[in-house]
This record gives C-alpha cells, structure tokens and sequence, in this order.
C-alpha cells in the first residue's frame, strides 16, 4: 500500500488511523490531488492575503493539511478519527501547528476565508449544513472549489451548490474525481433547519439529530431491534458504544435506572445529538449519571471496569466499506468489560460477526435474529 504522496513540489508520507498492521487503502484520494494541483495551476494562493486565510473542510487524513503547510487555515472535520489523522500526520511530515486550527463541525466558520477546499462529505444533509454555514460567511472575492468522486456528485450535490454558494460548474474528471466550481453571489437566502426532530411514540421521545447523523430521519430498524433486545441484569456500568443520537443508551438509561451510561461516538454531531436526546427525554437527575465522549472506540478507557457493552457497529469509513472498526471495536470491547461483563451487538446478517466473537471471546450465542439482523451476545471469561 502506497504511503507516499509525491504531488508538485513536495513529498508527503501520509497514514491512515487508526493504522492496521495489512494497510490496504491509501491516506488520500484522486480528489485530494485534484484540488491540489488545481489550486497550484490556477494560481489560488495568491489570493490568500494577510488577514485571510485558507478554509479547509472534510479533510480525510491530512492531505490537505499538510500540503498547505504554509498557509494560515483552519480544518474543519466531525471525525474524531479524521482530525487524529490530520495531528499525526501532521507530526509526521513536520508541519508545525502555529498556523493551523482544527476544529469541529458545530464551531463557527472563520469569517475571513478567502479560498475555501471542500472534500464532499458522503452525506447530502451534512453538505447541507456545511454549504448554508459557508454562505453566512464568505463574500464575493471568496473562491470557493469542491472535490469528490465521481459518483459521490450528483445534480442534488450541484443544486445545494448554487442554493447556497452561487452559479455552479464541474470539472472533466480525471481518476475518477472531478472538481465543483463555485461563483460566490450574496444573496438573502432564508435560513432552514437542518437538523431534524421526530418521535419514538413507543417511548414518548422526541429526537433531535444533527446534520452528519445516521439515521437522521427516523428510528434506524438495526437499533429498535437492539432496544428491543437488552439483556436482563443490574448493570451499573453501561457504554453505548458507536452511540449515534443515542437512543440505544437511552434504551439502556430506561432498562437500567441505577446505571451509569456512557455513549461513545467518534462524530462530534452523533454525541451532541446523544447529549440533547438524553436532556430533552430523562429527567434532569439522570444527567449525574451520564456521559458523552466523542472518542476512537474506547481507546484510553480502563480495562476490566464495565459490565454492558451495546454496540451496533458501522461497516464503513467515510466512503470507504470495511470492517476493521467493528474488528477494533469488539476487541476495545474485551479489554474494557469486567470479568463475566457482557457484549450485546446488532449487525447485517451477511456480515459474519459471530466468527469475529467466538475468535475474540472465545464464545458467541445468538439471542435473536430476523431476515435482515442478528443479535449476538459475547461474555468475558477472564
């Protein structure tokens, strides 16, 4: 696997992290080297004055951070894994951190950006919200060029476009990628909503999603068959691990009154969304007695110290389909419960986890299944 980025003038070794012993997918994509070299050939730099700076959003792993390492600019990304990628990256290609911020996706956009770099994000909504943050911001000399494969852009990805930003055109694509242009036109553009709210009439809760998180408009069927399927026992240790807006530790909050739960997500929205979820649903005593860390997985977590973990792993990172973080998260998972402590996970049936189970724990039982799920149950021995 190629870890080194040989592009116009420099020579990046870049990496992709959490690293995997057998590395079979590159730090950066065609898309990275096209906005690249298209900034280069069209001269951007210039543009980027003394009190502006270059704007950065849905940096990868890097890339782009390191490349232009001597701009003042700031990365704006909703994953924790990405932004951990970009500082070591960054440490790697020693490219000091004096003129770069890096910060997530609910913080305000600087409001003197004058070239702004989109890698576009997989999904619609959180471009969304991206595109209407960027309008409130930049003015009319603001150039503004987007990248993304080829059939990640579509006439919906264009038309966001040119509702926020202004009159939009693509590149010829080249390795599969192509480049959005964007004329930046000041006009008055009504506000919307785009973080959504809908109930769960079984529980009485109403829930509120963010932009970037899964299953935004409603109850994703894979969790409701979790909820569906806790365990009986008095757990007072809990995570709910990949938590998105929570509602699978909400389940395990109402389950198990006396516990603590911890809901654990490497996207910043996913976790507010889990925080505002819990606030808006439980009574406020509850809140003592919860946690919300954006983190990858439970590394940093103590060992031996929880007895429930819920888990219903993503089988993708960003547009990549894989299944190393669902290998890494059940292998956090026996690290960090306590002796007889319990692992409860939904997944596809196609995806083979109780192999990965058995291999890990040394024991899997299957405690529920339909057509599309299965519910598996793993016990640490020791």
């Amino acid at each position: 696997m190629n870890e080194v980025l040989n592009i116009a003038d420099q020579t990046l070794i870049l990496h992709r992290h959490p690293r995997r012993k057998n590395e079979t997918f590159q730090a950066w994509d065609s898309a990275d080297e096209y906005l690249i070299n298209h900034f280069n050939d069209s001269e951007l730099g210039q543009y980027i004055t003394d009190d502006g700076q270059l704007l950065i959003i849905n940096d990868g792993f890097g890339a782009l951070s390191c490349y232009f390492k001597d701009f003042e600019r700031t990365v704006v990304s909703d994953s924790f894994l990405s932004v951990g990628s970009i500082k070591l990256n960054m440490q790697r290609n020693r490219c000091g951190p004096e003129s770069l911020l890096i910060q997530d996706s609910l913080q305000s956009l600087p409001t003197n950006a004058k070239v702004v770099l989109i890698k576009v994000p997989k999904t619609l909504s959180f471009l969304e919200y991206q595109l209407q943050q960027l309008s409130a911001v930049i003015s009319d000399d603001t150039i503004v060029v987007a990248a993304g494969k080829v059939d990640a852009i579509h006439k919906s990805t264009l038309a966001l476009f040119e509702k926020y930003i202004g009159t939009t055109k693509t590149s010829l694509a080249k390795k599969k990628s192509r480049l959005i242009f964007s004329l930046v036109d000041q006009r008055e553009i009504a506000e919307t909503e785009i973080a959504t709210t809908w109930d769960i009439e079984r529980q009485g809760w109403t829930i509120h999603n963010h932009a970037n998180v899964f299953s935004r408009n409603h109850l994703d069927i894979g969790g409701r068959y979790l909820m569906d399927n806790l365990p009986e026992g008095d757990f007072t240790k809990v995570i709910d691990l990949g938590c998105g807006n929570g509602v699978v530790g909400m389940a395990a909050a109402e389950a198990y009154p006396n516990a603590q739960i911890t809901f654990i997500d490497e996207s910043y929205m996913a976790v507010d969304s889990a925080r505002i979820n819990m606030l808006k649903n439980f009574e406020e005593e509850r809140s003592d007695n919860t946690r919300f860390v954006v983190n990858n997985g439970l590394v940093g977590f103590k060992g031996r110290s929880y007895d429930l973990i819920l888990c219903n792993p993503p089988f993708h990172q960003q547009h990549t389909i894989t299944d190393h973080i669902a290998w890494s998260m059940f292998n956090d998972a026996h690290f960090c419960l306590a002796v007889n402590g319990e692992l409860v996970i939904v997944g596809n049936r196609h995806l083979d986890y109780q192999d990965k189970l058995e291999r890990i724990f040394g024991n899997c039982e299957l405690i529920a299944e339909n057509k599309k799920f299965v519910i598996l149950h793993a016990v640490k021995m020791e």
